[in-house]
């Protein structure tokens, strides 16, 4: 039980945070260190920084080379990473493996699928799952095309035929986004179907060597060449799942 001693303490508790506002930029991890201080339940001594000058004398006078800097009971916590870790909430590390982004964009493709079958009136298992793959490959192609070319140097680290035929590299997106959204309309499944099948034959074979033959530690290219994504089974799951759907509409053609 809290008592009112520990309660009134809490309501004291205060920080200095000194952050830039200047005319033409805010910057936004100071806005980020007084919302997480204010969460916390402190009260915010809020020290604004206008002008370059001021930013430049702020750091010399306290020895450090970025703001915000907060303030607690006279001790320098830091800027806005050193505040979450402050409060035991780090930030993961930028080059920190992560399988977030691919489990972000099915949810995201579960959940559009899902809205759409529902409009159409037809919200069944089957064709639902059939559209949740389909726009996933629209989704996966669309994160791939934001930069073929970063894209296509980490796809060649691992794909058995980009690296016999390098051209491959750059079709792949095109084809993927291409397959999904012929396999969303139902239309010209004589070229969604095969494109489906022969990408991701030739994906989850090149998946397998790498990770389970090869024992090799990369980063999967499938939500882009910039991703902190292991190569794993979701790399290989993404492939399978492609097959899976060509053969489920090749048995209904």
């Amino acid at each position: 039980m809290t008592t009112i001693p520990e309660i009134e303490a809490r309501a004291t508790r205060k920080a200095v945070l000194y952050r830039m506002v200047m005319p033409g930029h805010v910057c936004p991890f100071g806005l980020k260190s007084k919302s997480l201080l204010e969460r916390n339940g402190y009260e915010v001594e809020d020290h604004f920084l206008r002008t370059r000058e001021e930013v430049d004398a702020f750091k010399a006078r306290h020895g450090v080379e970025t703001t915000p800097q907060t303030f607690i009971d006279g001790e320098r916590i830091g800027g806005h990473s050193e505040l979450r870790a402050w409060f035991g909430k780090p930030l993961p590390a930028k080059d920190a493996l992560t399988y977030r982004p691919v489990i972000v964009l099915f949810a995201l493709a579960a959940l559009m699928a899902l809205a759409a079958r529902w409009v159409v009136g037809d919200a069944g298992f089957a064709t639902w799952l059939q559209w949740t793959i389909a726009f996933a490959m629209c989704l996966l192609g669309f994160q791939k095309l934001q930069d073929v070319e970063s894209f296509s140097s980490s796809f060649l680290n691992y794909d058995l035929l980009a690296k016999r035929w390098v051209p491959y590299a750059y079709i792949y997106p095109f084809a993927e986004t291409g397959a999904g959204l012929l396999m969303i309309t139902g239309v010209l499944s004589w070229v969604s179907i095969p494109v489906a099948l022969f990408i991701g034959i030739v994906g989850a074979v090149s998946v397998f060597q790498a990770v389970y033959v090869e024992k090799r530690e990369l980063k999967c290219a499938c939500v882009g060449g910039n991703s902190n994504v292991p190569l794993g089974f979701v790399s290989l799951l993404e492939n399978l799942m492609m097959v899976f759907m060509a053969l489920w509409m090749l048995s209904m053609v």
